[in-house]
């Protein structure tokens, strides 16, 4: 059975697909899993589950709030893996595991994988993981369970950097739609624009998801129209934190804010 995610692209070609990002254990410790049936039940096509760090350097001020609050809730790698292996057999969309490097290298990268393929994660986004230790590291392991390594590139990336990306992973880029940290934005201007078409004029391989700054009509549209889809991270976190955990209110808000 193929992974998920390249599942997802194959089957929705020229479909918009759109992502979310939630950090698990926040609002409340044990809402994980209903957030992310919520989600798949409200038509969501991938969902990126934060794994919360005490220190998330490309995060803005509501991402970082949220991993706090989930580590004083008491959220672990060991118990979101738990909470996601109770629900693997209902949950048909990807999930991908979004951290930092070091709460992973603290697990284990082998016993991560592993965990991810027990748990029916298909792929992970580790933002500070170096390109060179993917490669000679990461990748490996991750190959050998099936799992997808997502690289993000960002305005500054260098063509020969976004080529070798598109070369050496499997599943989609995350564009980062500036380089800047997360966070909702009203629009985007003329230079990221420009960045969206640059990047479509280089033909990549794989398909591209755009994320960053996504909390209207206007920034989604624009992501939609520039790649295969958006991941909306920030204005989420929000959202739910306001709905108290209730993921249908959350999503029925969102929904009416990208109207």
């Amino acid at each position: 059975m193929a992974n998920k995610i390249n599942r997802l692209f194959a089957d929705k070609t020229g479909e918009k697909l759109l992502s979310l990002y939630f950090c698990a254990g926040c609002p409340t410790l044990d809402g994980t899993a209903e957030v992310i049936l919520a989600m798949q039940r409200r038509g969501i096509s991938m969902i990126e589950v934060g794994i919360p760090f005490s220190d998330p350097l490309a995060d803005g001020p509501v991402i970082q709030s949220a991993a706090t609050q989930a580590l004083k809730n008491g959220m672990t790698l060991s118990k979101l893996f738990g909470q996601l292996k109770a629900i693997k057999n209902q949950v048909e969309i990807p999930l991908v595991l979004m951290g930092y490097l070091n709460p992973i290298l603290h697990y284990g990268i082998e016993a991560f994988c592993k965990s991810c393929e027990e748990a029916g994660v298909s792929g992970m986004i580790i933002p500070d993981l170096p390109f060179d230790d993917y490669l000679s590291t990461v990748k490996p392991v991750a190959d050998r369970y099936d799992l997808r390594v997502i690289m993000l590139i960002t305005p500054e990336t260098s063509e020969e950097r976004i080529r070798l990306i598109d070369a050496n992973t499997d599943g989609f880029i995350y564009m980062v739609s500036s380089a800047a940290i997360t966070g909702a934005q009203k629009s985007f201007d003329d230079a990221k624009q420009d960045y969206f078409r640059r990047i479509n004029a280089m033909q990549l391989r794989n398909p591209r998801m755009i994320g960053f700054g996504i909390s209207n009509r206007q920034t989604l549209q624009a992501a939609q129209d520039n790649a295969a889809g958006a991941i909306i991270g920030s204005k989420f976190v929000t959202l739910l934190n306001e709905a108290g955990g209730d993921a249908d209110a959350a999503l029925t808000a969102l929904f009416d804010s990208l109207r």
